[in-house]
């Protein structure tokens, strides 16, 4: 049996036996002893280790619900009994348990498995995730389905401590509680949310709670005295004021759900035995575990933000003479947070907002050099939006930083509490375009679309590391609301110019002279636009600005060229070029355009490069709409 805490990632395939025979057979997971499933959880989370050091991915959520997976495959009977999971980190053990053991390998790589839970991939994935605070609307929906079909089925909903701070899960709690359908929530605690329990006598109390004996008397006592409602109400206020007395569960019992814990989320037999007796009660449920993030590997446990993920483990290198390496270019996110720091600096109304993504959007550092003027708000993008709205009105001039694809999430709120009254909020958006290995449910593919749209907005779209920066700066003179987005990873390399220079509000700039071709570019993929030109020998434009866009611009690059190509790592509908062509067809401007985007389509996980690849978004994409354009002489013909 494979025991002690780990303290490096392994190179070799562990032995497991225990694992070979259930990740084939999950029927016999179910047949295991107590002290066998314990066993079995260990030679699980070192197989996740040795899976995770091949591939890279997602890392310490995973490790941290070992047993509790180990316990849900083990109680119910699935997949025809449901688990939802959240956000779905946390379901690489999952994965391996439930059929796709022999395919880890492939983990986050072109046509190869999700880093998420992917209904297409497999039935034991009940529900596509990828954002948070879904897991309890989702379960709810379909135990409520169940129930009008008349299926004897259990629904659980698995989600975290940070995740149930999210808007839509407590207004799935709070509807369920109305409803009361046959349902389980388990709260997967890992104590970097949610406050602590009071000790020992907590823990005490919930394995009462989670016994057969408490529970029947519970029901039973239910039966005889709801009939008298007087004695019913008061022994339910008794009974919830002295759970409130050494447990956190008092909010949940308020809103209907029967709450339980907390509980040691590692304690496997024990997570067996409370669900075997949760699993056969009605309504509403409630389960409330603690664990530790990166259980089992100790240099996650130190260190939870750092091992959330981890890059493929590689083979040391053999050393090299000493020649100087060349310095790795910035990220974006954190020419961000420089960008914001100095700004801060100098202007004591800069407030910086992030629904909790302080290390991804590069604000650490700001975050402790100002930290009075620093506010994260947890999983709350529609806060976070209103937030910056209210601190506008009133003489801040708020900085939200946050990536595209969870903007979405706050887009009522940017279009009626910002744009709408017109409010001075600066939003930085990270993770624009195609953000790779996470896939489809992270990719930022139509923030240029759903801006566009917007009256008063102003939205950039930088080429580079120093334009981003100026483009920011711009941005945040401008009174009103504004965006620049960017993409995730490296810069280009290019020098960043000291200070806080800026760039003028919709006007471009041609880096290159051609003739026939013109390619607009709109943001980082100016590399592949002057790539395709140098073989077409066309004009290159560095657009810079969506909205407004230079119109100026695009009149002269119509009287000087043939064909006109928009570029752009977005949506092709409703997108930049889509701007480009309203404002051709309103001028009557009559003029051959192609449209280079993110097609109609959801793009597959798969490296950066690869998804961009996938996306028809290089130079020979961008040659092959040339080519297909219709000869100048043949068009002028035709017309």
């Amino acid at each position: 049996m494979i025991v002690g805490m780990i303290e490096e990632l392994p190179t070799t395939k562990p032995h497991t036996p225990l694992l070979d025979g259930v990740s084939t057979d999950l029927d016999a997971l179910s047949q295991l002893q107590s002290h066998e499933l314990v066993q079995l959880a260990e030679e699980l989370r070192h197989d996740l280790l040795y899976s995770v050091a091949g591939t890279g991915g997602h890392f310490g959520a995973g490790l941290g619900v070992v047993e509790l997976t180990v316990a849900l495959h083990n109680v119910f009977n699935t997949p025809h009994d449901r688990i939802v999971w959240d956000v779905g980190h946390q379901t690489y053990p999952h994965k391996i348990l439930t059929g796709r053991r022999d395919r880890m390998n492939s983990m986050r790589q072109i046509e190869g498995l999700s880093g998420f839970p992917k209904r297409s991939e497999s039935p034991f994935d009940t529900f596509g995730v990828g954002h948070s605070s879904t897991s309890i609307s989702a379960a709810m929906g379909m135990a409520l389905a169940a129930q009008k079909q008349g299926i004897d089925r259990k629904v659980i909903a698995v989600i975290g401590d940070g995740a149930i701070t999210g808007g839509m899960a407590f207004e799935a709690l709070a509807h369920a509680g109305h409803e009361r359908p046959n349902m389980l929530v388990i709260l997967n605690d890992n104590q970097m949310s949610i406050g602590h329990n009071t000790g020992g006598l907590a823990t005490y109390f919930a394995k009462i709670w989670a016994s057969k004996t408490y529970t029947a008397l519970r029901e039973g006592s239910k039966k005889i005295l709801e009939h008298v409602r007087g004695a019913w109400d008061l022994a339910k206020k008794t009974e919830e004021h002295m759970k409130g007395m050494v447990a956190p569960g008092t909010m949940f019992e308020e809103l209907g759900w029967h709450y339980i814990g907390p509980l040691d989320g590692h304690d496997l037999p024990q997570l067996v035995n409370t669900l075997k007796v949760m699993a056969d009660l009605k309504g509403p449920q409630f389960l409330h575990i603690r664990t530790v993030k990166g259980k089992g590997f100790a240099p996650a446990e130190r260190d939870p933000i750092g091992y959330h993920a981890i890059n493929k483990l590689e083979p040391a290198k053999p050393a090299k003479s000493a020649v100087p390496a060349k310095p790795k270019a910035p990220k974006y996110q954190d020419v961000f947070g420089q960008w914001l720091c100095d700004l801060a600096a100098q202007d004591e109304r800069v407030v910086g907002i992030t629904p909790a993504m302080c290390e991804g959007s590069g604000m650490v550092q700001y975050a402790k050099a100002f930290p009075e003027r620093f506010y994260d708000v947890a999983i709350a993008e529609q806060h976070s939006v209103t937030l910056a709205a209210g601190m506008a009105c009133d003489g801040l001039k708020p900085v939200l930083a946050i990536y595209s694809t969870f903007l979405q999430r706050g887009y009522d709120q940017l279009i009626h509490d910002v744009a709408l009254q017109g409010l001075d909020v600066t939003l930085a958006i990270d993770r624009a375009g195609l953000v790779g290995q996470d896939g489809p449910t992270h990719h930022g593919a139509f923030d240029l679309s759903y801006l566009r749209c917007i009256p008063n907005m102003v939205v950039g779209a930088p080429s580079d590391e120093n334009q981003c920066r100026q483009m920011l700066q711009s941005a945040w003179l401008h009174e009103g609301p504004s965006a620049v987005r960017y993409p995730r990873g490296e810069g280009t390399g290019i020098e960043i110019e000291a200070g806080l220079p800026t760039i003028e509000i919709g006007k471009a700039e041609v880096v290159r002279k051609g003739s026939d071709v013109a390619i607009l570019n709109f943001g980082v993929l100016l590399d592949q636009a002057l790539a395709a030109a140098e073989a077409l020998g066309a004009t290159v434009v560095d657009m810079r600005w969506v909205k407004p866009v230079d119109e100026a611009m695009i009149l002269s690059l119509v009287e000087q060229h043939d064909l006109l190509i928009t570029l752009e790592e977005n949506a092709v509908a409703g997108g930049a070029g889509s701007g480009v062509a309203e404002f051709l067809a309103n001028a009557g401007v009559i003029c051959q355009v192609r449209h280079v985007g993110i097609p109609d389509a959801f793009i597959a996980h798969a490296g950066q490069g690869e998804c961009r690849q996938l996306a028809g978004l290089t130079a020979d994409d961008i040659i092959a709409a040339a080519q297909s354009a219709v000869p100048a002489t043949t068009n002028q013909q035709a017309l």
